[in-house]
């Protein structure tokens, strides 16, 4: 048995491991970053540091969340803490993960995010990784070469 958090992203039930979450808090208000990647929302403070906010229904590749969103699931992955944004929050409960079947069709980024299902009362409900919705660090863009003075 795993214990899973229930939460609801884009109107839908999903279950997160609880070894994935440092907390779930309401954020305060962010602040938007320029260039940073369409799925980030911003920065904003939490317990005297800085946490990236992520907008998880456009890492899904779904619409935007509501501007007002505040509830979130603090992560942590490759030692930066993530703000993940959620509909809301339901239960922390055991459940017994299954693996995702062969035949079953998640259409955009819930393909990528997902990675096995547990059920509840007869309802199927997956369960997705959190560190796959942060966005993958992009390169620094090169200076052109300057041609060698003669």
């Amino acid at each position: 048995m795993d214990l899973v958090l229930i939460a609801h992203v884009a109107g839908r039930a999903v279950a997160i491991d609880t070894t994935e979450i440092d907390s779930v808090v309401d954020l305060a208000p962010v602040v938007a970053v320029p260039r940073a990647p369409g799925s980030v929302r911003g920065l904003t403070a939490l317990r005297s540091r800085v946490v990236t906010v992520i907008d998880t229904c456009l890492a899904l590749g779904l619409d935007p969340m509501p501007a007002d969103a505040r509830r979130a699931i603090i992560t942590r992955v490759d030692g930066h803490h993530y703000a993940m944004l959620v509909d809301a929050l339901e239960d922390v409960a055991s459940f017994v993960r299954q693996p995702l079947s062969s035949g079953l069709a998640l259409d955009r980024g819930w393909a990528a995010a997902g990675n096995a299902m547990v059920e509840r009362d007869g309802e199927p409900i997956l369960v997705i990784d959190l560190a796959r919705l942060v966005p993958l660090p992009q390169p620094l863009p090169q200076p052109l070469p300057q041609p060698l003075a003669a």
